[in-house]
């Protein structure tokens, strides 16, 4: 019946989540490991994430689960693998490999990183009845037993690793999509502060922006971290050190202010009539706040 196809899923998902970190050992993953090394990952950080990476013949995986006794029928529904006119192989290949671990700690899916050059940089399993990108975020398994009294939010798979190993182990990130309200309200669950890091270019002020509304409407209150002049977390910690970066976290942007900063890129300043503007739409904006203590106090 369906329960027992649902366990299939995720024991493939386990089944090959092992084999990806088993290859780290081999001569196929020589790549993989100088990846992580340049990245200055430990062992147990990678341990601990079970990083891996993906064989670079077109059927390794395939092989090892169909000889771990799991028919086609149950390995196609995986996501797993690709079947055509010539038959099945791996979705990924040559990919440094990251599972997707969900909050009752079950491998879900996977995320699927290039080493060198090619497209696309990022790969993640496609949607199965186990894996829905919208309703999950990377690395919660491990931050919601932080008991630190926030959760750092960030763009990716690697941001939340290094965050984990030096210490922040509150940080998550979506998968490979926009955040949605669903992943919104599942941080909910778990904090009530949200802190917002995302890269310091335009298209991380977009995200950002764009998570904002989010997280309010789900009952978050939701600061924005400024990491310049670096561009994430990893070359931030690296150069600045923890404390720092703890230093940073403290002295978030309140999200308010962080979309009027932005708002007023927006205006010519130096223009009378660019000002009004600009007052006229925060005017607008700050009728948003319900509570009329909260639209004192930012008035």
């Amino acid at each position: 019946g369906s329960e027992m196809c649902i366990r299939d899923r995720y024991d493939i998902n386990k089944e090959a989540a092992r084999y990806y970190h088993y290859l780290l050992e081999t001569e196929t993953g020589n790549n993989a490991r100088a990846y992580f090394n340049k990245r200055e990952l430990s062992n147990d950080t990678i341990k601990s994430f079970g990083l891996g990476v993906s064989g670079i013949k077109s059927d390794d995986l395939y092989h090892y689960i169909k000889n771990k006794g799991y028919n086609d029928g149950q390995m196609k529904e995986s996501g797993l693998f690709i079947y055509d006119e010539k038959g099945a192989h791996d979705r990924f290949r040559n990919r440094v490999m990251f599972p997707i671990i969900n909050t009752n700690n079950k491998v879900i899916g996977f995320g699927g990183r290039v080493m060198g050059e090619g497209q696309p940089k990022y790969l993640n399993s496609p949607e199965t009845i186990v894996f829905d990108k919208g309703r999950n975020l990377y690395g919660l398994n491990a931050a919601k037993n932080s008991r630190k009294n926030n959760i750092i939010i960030c763009e990716g798979y690697m941001d939340v690793i290094s965050m984990h190993q030096a210490g922040f182990n509150n940080a998550v990130a979506s998968l490979g999509t926009a955040l949605t309200s669903q992943q919104a309200s599942l941080l909910k669950r778990y904090t009530d502060e949200v802190l917002i890091i995302y890269d310091s270019d335009e298209a991380g002020v977009k995200a950002a922006l764009r998570a904002i509304p989010m997280l309010k409407t789900a009952g978050l209150s939701t600061k924005v971290i400024n990491l310049r002049p670096y561009k994430d977390p990893d070359e931030f910690i690296k150069n600045m050190g923890k404390e720092a970066f703890q230093e940073r976290l403290d002295h978030g942007m309140n999200s308010f202010m962080f979309e009027l900063k932005a708002l007023e890129g927006q205006y010519d300043m130096e223009d009378p009539q660019g000002r009004t503007d600009f007052f006229k739409e925060t005017a607008k904006r700050l009728l948003r706040f319900e509570d009329e203590i909260e639209r004192s106090s930012y008035i």
